[in-house]
């Protein structure tokens, strides 16, 4: 996106689970805004598109859908994220919490380790029979 800066691994490790989750909330908002700008006639219609598809249950299903082909250094910043102490949760229960603070968590890792790996897997949960299905009953 606009900083070409890639952090390494252990570099990527000192920064707090909750920074890479507040980055990776806006990573994936403006990622999803991007594939539903097109489908979309209104700025109403975007709005109610992607909040569908940012909230904390969808992000829990999105990780859910993705946790199997996570690789080790993955897997364990997912399951760090996942044991933070929720900040605050509303409409969903604590489990999708925790689950859509690890996605965040995970995509703002990737974001500054490895953005050819990120886009993969978001390209992955994004194009799963759950998602296009979300997508097509929001048009």
């Amino acid at each position: 996106m606009f900083n070409d800066r890639m952090l390494g691994q252990s570099e990527a490790r000192t920064i707090p689970l909750r920074l890479l989750a507040h980055l990776g909330d806006a990573v994936f908002d403006l990622y999803v805004r991007e594939l539903e700008i097109l489908n979309s006639i209104s700025a109403r219609q975007l709005h109610h598109k992607v909040t569908a598809i940012v909230r904390a249950v969808r992000q829990a299903e999105l990780l859910d859908s993705i946790l199997p082909r996570l690789d080790e250094r993955e897997a364990e910043v997912v399951r760090r994220a996942r044991n933070l102490k929720p900040a605050g949760y509303r409409r969903s229960g604590q489990g999708a919490y925790r689950k859509a603070t690890a996605f965040e968590a995970l995509v703002g890792y990737l974001y500054l380790t490895d953005r050819e790996r990120l886009r993969a897997l978001l390209k992955a949960c994004m194009d799963t029979p759950l998602a296009a299905a979300e997508s097509a009953r929001d048009s």
